[in-house]
């Protein structure tokens, strides 16, 4: 293809899904209201590990995003049809069975001939945790600086953040989907611009750039008019809103737009928005590919739901990458009353002293005790301070421990205080609190020499 023709071409990304549990009409909306070329489905965030890889201990055949069977059901037509790719990193912790759990659904609905899966593998440390440890990789919490090793027996999962690379790879191998593990959000929107407009992995303007876009795609519809505070009382028809789009040229520049007749904004401030959203320091947004540059981002308004993105710059990627583990904390216990008016603040306030009395007096000890009085400055702390005689007041009282035992003594405690405590509690909401267990984040950083991917291809 010659430059002209290559800088003429434009690459159309879609992004379908969020989170595990964003909305399920938006992929299949994505592929049929207009021209997309990659449908982009981000499913993992860092407590979604932790979730997969308890479904995995139970089944073995678990551990990943299920409703992304859904989503690829809904879209199959289009994949199989009109040659739309998907990419998507709801394999979890097992990216394996996801890629034969779609070959499943494919064979039922007649297209499995017509699929290539790319499976990317090798994000997930936990097996080798630790050969890792004993070859002197710390696993450093990157805030406090404890080593791994004080948590070890507790580790629930170790995934290392990987970049496009082994995403272009099974593109270039021909795959139409391709199913990662913990890949970088950015990475599903970043390696399909590679692969098509054949950017060098060390052409860091240009890999800033897919970063951006995909730093902008990955959150859904936020970057569309959902959760945005620019005039949102004006934004229109979020009932239809619409996911956004990029449409990528082969110099870097992009434009973020929606398919016309859907609802919601693209506009400056909404891009904007989900620019800033976990930036971190602006000059500095580090990836596995590449450290790009937000203060040199350019917006401009390029039409009705249009918003031209060009000027961006970046630098070499960092030697490490980041581990993204959870670990077993104890457990905890949440429970809420709804007093009423009058005195609501007052009645939740002695409820709230009662409770820890009798905690006390049974001898039940915990790591942290937590009040909030919701309605009257949960959100914003002190800063609301406490208004007059508010009409009625959530107490939302939490624990949390080593001793499960005692987490579930505080679960049976709440209750009697509908009818021995203060006056007017209007609902008891939930019923008795339930145990969780608790799961606790810890980051921390590798050498990029001791991970490495791997790609299957299945047809």
């Amino acid at each position: 293809m010659s430059e002209t023709k290559m800088q003429d071409r434009v690459v159309r990304v879609a992004s379908g899904q969020g989170f595990w549990g964003d909305w399920l009409e938006a992929p299949r909306r994505q592929v049929e209201g207009g021209q997309v070329d990659y449908l982009m489905l981000d499913y993992l965030a860092e407590v979604t590990m932790s979730i997969v890889q308890k479904q995995k201990e139970r089944d073995p055949n678990m551990g990943y995003a299920r409703d992304f069977i859904g989503a690829m059901e809904s879209v199959f037509p289009a994949v199989a049809d009109r040659g739309v790719k998907v990419i998507a990193n709801a394999g979890g912790v097992n990216p394996v069975a996801c890629a034969h759990a779609v070959l499943a659904a494919a064979d039922k609905a007649g297209v499995r001939g017509k699929l290539k899966l790319g499976v990317v593998t090798g994000d997930d440390l936990l097996p080798r945790l630790d050969e890792l440890l004993a070859a002197g990789h710390e696993l450093k919490h990157m805030e406090s600086g404890e080593p791994l090793s004080t948590v070890r027996d507790r580790v629930l999962s170790a995934n290392a953040y990987i970049g496009s690379t082994p995403i272009v790879e099974a593109l270039s191998r021909g795959a139409n989907v391709v199913i990662t593990g913990r890949s970088t959000d950015t990475a599903l929107t970043m390696a399909p611009l590679r692969h098509e407009f054949g950017w060098a992995a060390d052409d860091w303007d240009k890999m800033a750039s897919g970063i951006i876009a995909g730093h902008i795609l990955e959150c859904g519809a936020q970057a569309s008019g959902g959760n945005c505070m620019h005039d949102w009382r004006n934004i229109p028809d979020l009932a239809n809103v619409g996911y956004p789009i990029a449409e990528a040229h082969a110099d870097g520049t992009f434009v973020i737009t929606k398919h016309p007749g859907t609802g919601g904004r693209v506009s400056v401030p909404s891009v904007t928005e989900q620019l800033v959203y976990e930036m971190g320091d602006p000059h500095s947004y580090i990836t596995p590919d590449v450290v790009a540059d937000f203060t040199s981002i350019q917006l401009e308004d390029a039409g009705e739901n249009r918003v031209r993105v060009h000027g961006i710059t970046g630098g070499p990627a960092t030697p490490f990458l980041k581990v993204s583990i959870a670990y077993r904390a104890g457990y905890k216990a949440v429970g809420t009353l709804v007093y009423s008016w009058p005195d609501a603040l007052e009645k939740a306030q002695l409820a709230d002293r009662v409770l820890r009395e009798r905690l006390q007096n049974l001898g039940l000890t915990f790591d942290h005790i937590l009040t909030e009085f919701v309605g009257v400055s949960a959100t914003h702390g002190e800063l609301a301070g406490t208004p007059g005689d508010v009409p009625e007041v959530q107490l939302r009282i939490g624990v949390r421990g080593p001793d499960r035992a005692a987490v579930e003594r505080f679960t049976r405690e709440l209750a009697p205080l509908v009818l021995n405590g203060p006056p007017s509690v209007t609902g008891f909401a939930g019923g008795r609190p339930k145990v969780e267990e608790i799961v606790a984040y810890w980051p921390a950083l590798i050498d990029k020499r001791a991970v490495s991917t791997h790609v299957d291809i299945l047809e």
